[in-house]
């Protein structure tokens, strides 16, 4: 996880998977952190971590909040609050 990009912005929030290869995130505050094996963003309700393999960023809207996750999608984690990865 090397990159980081804030968003300074509230929106709606919402996720969409399309046949485990697209996300579209809604309602994205934050690129915590990302790299080819996981995304941790922070959306206006919570902490959201998609894993999987050869993830990229496909699209990142700053206006709107919008965020697509382009790979092969493993999981996906939902939390209000990011506590760090479980063991």
């Amino acid at each position: 996880m090397d990159k980081v990009k804030e968003i300074e912005a509230t929106f709606n929030h919402g996720i969409s998977l399309a046949e485990r290869k697209n996300v579209v995130v809604t309602g994205v505050k934050k690129i915590e952190s990302f790299d080819n094996e996981e995304f941790l963003v922070e959306t206006s309700l919570g902490f959201l971590l998609v894993t999987g393999k050869g993830l990229s960023l496909g699209k990142m809207d700053t206006e709107n909040g919008d965020l697509v996750i382009k790979g092969i999608i493993e999981s996906m984690a939902l939390s209000p609050v990011w506590r760090g990865p479980v063991t």
